[in-house]
């Protein structure tokens, strides 16, 4: 059985690599790196299918150290035993590169174990990892290593690499093979920035297409496969907290297209918790006082959502995401509370007025005796000037009203009934 084409197709030399020009370019630090034979323990960070696995193979031929291979996510500490075990030998006698694939599934044990051997030299450590190492990597190890960051590729990288995949197969198959330029570029754009998914995609195309005359791949056929292989996103990695810190920060810009957009993303994973409690974070903190009516309807809509379930949670959700982020923004009484916070943890606590404490007597020692509390009620608009803050805070201003409509006709009332007119 023949390799996947994603094999067959990885790049010998990194000239051949697609994408990356921010690490590979001449000139650039990995460039140089891969150029002076020489390697230093390295951590490739990015998503999966964007040449991590590509530019360790590369590396380990011009190091002349023996490569061995480890997936973290089934290997054991008896693994990295007998690699260790390989140390000193005429096979590994210039040394051993060690590249861990989802070094974020090793424990603290076996990480440590790793670095005692990485601080001696007798294992050169190249891990890669979809996650970000900073929280995920022993920082034993991440002080020892030098963190480069893959990039998703773009439409034009991967559209590079099908092509030439295409010209491959057909000189396999010895057969033509024909895909229409917009299907090409349909294909390129759904694969995300993964050539792995790019190719894998391809080759089912191929496989419903070919004839005995040739493999013309029509559009149609491509849309249904396309349709088959929609991108998810990993609930549990860094994409999660990138599609949603943008969907909250599209409905804080004012921009509905985008914040629908990243709504879409969000319920084509399923991950309709997220959804709600960002939305509602966003009435919340950034439309707030401005348009306070708005609280209440977000809630409602998150409600029927979660009554309803997905798909036609949806539809609420829509209604109420395209409304936050048309509405007038204040984050007036987010800046309020956070000032307020920031006193109480500073222990800017004091003892609170006399007059609002919950008691009706005073000690022996008591100076002034009498609780002294003036009902507002009582007086006229239903306001009366006394002391609310301790003592040690009395002149703090926490909140300041916003220049929008809403809260500038509170404004014009507060000055009104304080005199301030």
């Amino acid at each position: 059985m023949s390799a996947p084409l994603a094999d067959r197709l990885r790049p010998q030399t990194i000239d051949e690599v697609a994408g990356q020009q921010h690490l590979l370019a001449e000139g650039k630090i990995l460039r140089r790196i891969v150029d002076s034979g020489t390697i230093p323990n390295l951590i490739f960070y990015g998503p999966s299918g964007v040449g991590k696995t590509t530019v360790a193979n590369i590396l380990a031929k011009t190091s002349g150290k023996k490569l061995c291979y480890l997936n973290a996510t089934t290997a054991s500490t008896a693994d990295i035993k007998e690699i260790v075990a390989s140390i000193g030998t005429i096979e590994a006698g210039a040394g051993i590169l060690l590249y861990l694939d989802e070094i974020q599934y090793f424990n603290k044990k076996q990480q440590q174990i790793l670095l005692s051997y990485i601080e001696n030299g007798d294992i050169t450590l190249i891990a890669a990892t979809t996650e970000n190492p900073y929280f995920y990597v022993y920082n034993a190890i991440l002080s020892r290593s030098t963190v480069f960051e893959f990039k998703p590729l773009t439409a034009a990288d991967i559209q590079g690499v099908v092509t030439r995949a295409i010209g491959i197969l057909s000189a396999e198959k010895q057969k033509p093979i024909t895909l229409s330029p917009l299907s090409l570029h349909k294909l390129s754009t759904a694969a995300a920035g993964d050539v792995r998914r790019a190719l894998n995609m391809l080759e089912l195309c191929i496989l419903t297409a070919e004839t005995d005359g040739g493999i013309d791949i029509s559009d149609q056929s491509v849309e249904e496969i396309l349709a088959s292989n929609a991108v998810r996103y990993d609930r549990e990695g860094d994409e999660h907290y990138d599609v949603i810190s943008a969907y909250q920060k599209s409905m804080r810009g004012s921009d509905p297209d985008a914040a629908v957009y990243y709504l879409a993303r969000l319920l084509a994973a399923g991950d309709l918790p997220s959804a709600c409690r960002r939305l509602l974070v966003c009435a919340n903190e950034d439309v707030g006082l401005a348009y306070p009516q708005i609280i209440p309807i977000v809630k409602a809509a998150v409600d029927t959502a979660k009554e309803v379930g997905l798909p036609e949670a949806r539809i609420p959700l829509a209604n109420a995401v395209i409304l936050v982020a048309t509405s007038p923004k204040s984050n007036s009484a987010y800046n309020a509370i956070n000032r307020a916070m920031a006193d109480v943890e500073a222990g800017k606590t004091g003892n609170i007025p006399r007059q609002l404490q919950n008691k009706h007597f005073d000690g022996e020692d008591a100076a002034v005796k009498g609780q002294h509390y003036l009902y507002p009620h009582d007086f006229p608009c239903h306001y009366v000037n006394q002391q609310y803050l301790p003592n040690e805070l009395k002149d703090t201003r926490y909140f300041e009203f916003g220049p929008n409509k809403t809260e500038q006709q509170y404004k014009e009332y507060w000055d009104k009934i304080k005199n301030k007119k």
